[in-house]
């Protein structure tokens, strides 16, 4: 295993029953990048990283976090790792201090430590002034953010994060993103999962796309719109009894595209080729835009997020 490797899996497998989760992946993630794990709900992603952070049994295949083997070594792992699940979790009988001073205590943190690690967190995460209010009184992005501390009081080397941003409103998205820049700009090596296309192409140095427990591809966001999609994309509204009448004319010139309900996405992988699909469809509700990992998302897994 190379020293530039947090995370490498082999051949990684989990079954509940007769039904497979995760079927098989290899996957290598590097100290000091922002990695995004990408799929529909039921993909395997969150137990892909359950494993990862020995929450679940790994059935078959191999996973090493630090070096670590998590089939032998799950304690030390935990010690050098901060988990973000998607509950928060918090204790509603505690304090916002003593949440984060209890959950030191876990790590066999020394209590003046604790308390100064827990008093730095809270400053950082603009909630000193909240430490001695019941967590219940906290909003959504206020407990989300005591959430990340939490995950932060044992200084992790790698910090697990699940589905961080969900149900938050767009202010607290933001800010909990320019949180993560700056973990980043430390060096810590951040494992995410997102339903947000566009967090994940703003956060994540590389992301794997899974769906049905496979990788179906891993990169850099932008070298998987420009490999995948192209350099721009015609969107058009059209009703379903001229929808085959332009695909059939799309097919004709050579053009890849996308259905999705009554849009169509056409791919476009040379800028003057937008034109040519303008002229080609007869709708007043068209645009030309730039590609997003939305795209690529919808390209590999072939339909929009399912619902749990």
């Amino acid at each position: 295993m190379s020293t530039n490797v947090a995370i490498e899996i082999k051949d990684l497998t989990k079954k509940y029953d007769d039904k497979i989760a995760v079927d098989g992946i290899n996957l290598e993630i590097y100290k000091g990048e922002c990695f995004g794990l990408l799929g529909p709900n039921g993909a395997g992603k969150s137990t892909t990283m359950k494993m990862m952070y020995c929450s679940a049994l790994v059935s078959s295949g191999e996973l090493y976090v630090l070096g670590l083997n998590v089939k032998k070594n799950y304690r030390e792992i935990k010690s050098r790792i901060g988990v973000v699940p998607q509950e928060d979790g918090l204790d509603p009988d505690f304090t916002v201090l003593e949440n984060l001073l209890v959950y030191a205590s876990f790590h066999n943190i020394p209590v003046a430590e604790a308390d100064l690690r827990a008093q730095a967190l809270l400053r950082l995460m603009k909630l000193e002034e909240y430490q001695d209010r019941s967590v219940e009184t906290l909003s959504g992005g206020m407990k989300r953010r005591l959430a990340i501390a939490r995950g932060l009081i044992n200084s992790p080397e790698v910090v697990f994060l699940d589905e961080p941003t969900t149900g938050l409103d767009p202010q607290a998205r933001v800010w909990i993103w320019d949180f993560f820049k700056h973990l980043k700009s430390e060096k810590s090596t951040l494992v995410l999962t997102t339903h947000y296309m566009e967090e994940a192409e703003q956060m994540c140095d590389r992301v794997a796309i899974i769906d049905g427990g496979r990788i179906l591809t891993v990169g850099k966001p932008r070298d998987l719109i420009r490999e995948l999609i192209g350099k721009e994309v015609v969107e058009f509204d059209t009703n379903p009894v001229d929808l085959n009448y332009y695909l059939g004319r799309l097919r004709a010139e050579g053009f890849s595209y996308q259905v999705i309900k009554d849009t169509v996405s056409v791919l476009v992988k040379e800028n003057q080729e937008g034109r040519r699909v303008v002229d080609l469809i007869a709708s007043d509700k068209i645009f030309i835009r730039k590609p997003t990992l939305n795209d690529v998302f919808l390209k590999l897994a072939g339909h929009q997020l399912r619902d749990e």
